[in-house]
């Protein structure tokens, strides 16, 4: 008899923190459709419970978050702009579910944490890093843009670009600390007992005033034009992906054909110099 399937949030409560925890990890927790309705339907949820405080957000497995599901996009092939925009639109505004929601949301990353999976931990309120730790961009060098453009709000403007301009992907969890990125940076054995540590110390406040002073944070950003950046990011990168540029051509042909490994190993080939 076959197994039940896991679902793809795990949730746990303990005490006033709610836990949720995304379960793909054989794709490295990479957001596909079913996990990004997941992760919705776990925040509305927790939103309307009184017992919950706080919000942690991790990864089961290897990594916190490989970013958007590339296998998924390159089964879905070419669309127009029309399409991609409804889209990358609809990604976005999901995205923004983290940011929007009432309860502050700690984000526990540890290993990769990439492309989307950098949105997503953006999105939190908050970052727990492990010393093992990766953060990046590397959606430039297949010809993607990037889905919610929130990096320039956390760093500015000019560490922003630099790191899409280069798709790095390779920024360790003590970088990461140093430009503000994360909040701190713990060893590998200690994360879960420190994001929880901190989400507990949270949770003795007044759960009203934290809320309040969420909204009243997040309003600094969103008078200074925060959602209309984020609603611009999303009309260019709509002109980007229905381009169909050729490196994003034969980065999905390669998906199809060989595998989403291999069509990692191209890119980041000709990334490095290994390959003409």
């Amino acid at each position: 008899m076959r197994a039940m399937a896991q679902p793809v949030v795990l949730e746990e409560t303990i005490g006033p923190v709610r836990r949720l925890t995304m379960n793909r990890p054989k794709a490295l927790n990479a957001l596909n459709g079913e996990l990004v309705e997941a992760l919705s339907g776990a925040l509305a949820e927790a939103a309307g419970d009184e017992a919950v405080s706080v919000l942690i957000l991790r990864g089961a497995g290897r990594a916190f978050c490989a970013g958007y599901d590339l296998a998924e996009d390159a089964d879905a092939g070419p669309m127009d702009s029309a399409a991609w925009f409804r889209e990358l639109e609809r990604s976005a505004e999901r995205m923004l579910e983290f940011f929007d929601h009432p309860k502050p949301v700690i984000a526990q990353v540890h290993s990769y944490c990439l492309a989307g999976g950098t949105d997503l931990m953006l999105a939190c309120d908050l970052c727990v890093s492990s010393d093992d730790a990766y953060f990046g961009y590397p959606d430039i060098r297949f010809g993607s843009g990037v889905v919610t453009m929130l990096l320039p709000w956390v760093l500015g403007v000019r560490k922003a670009k630099e790191l899409m301009f280069t798709g790095e992907d390779r920024i360790p969890a003590d970088e990461a600390l140093r430009i503000g990125l994360v909040n701190r940076v713990v060893p590998r054995d200690e994360l879960d007992d420190a994001t929880l540590a901190l989400a507990e110390q949270i949770a003795k406040n007044e759960p009203l005033v934290v809320q309040a002073t969420k909204r009243a944070i997040n309003r600094v950003w969103e008078l200074s034009g925060m959602r209309e950046g984020v609603a611009a990011g999303v009309e260019l990168d709509a002109v980007i992906e229905a381009a169909n540029l050729r490196q994003r051509d034969e980065f999905r042909r390669i998906t199809k054909e060989e595998g989403l490994k291999a069509a990692i190993a191209w890119r980041d080939a000709r990334y490095r110099g290994e390959e003409a």
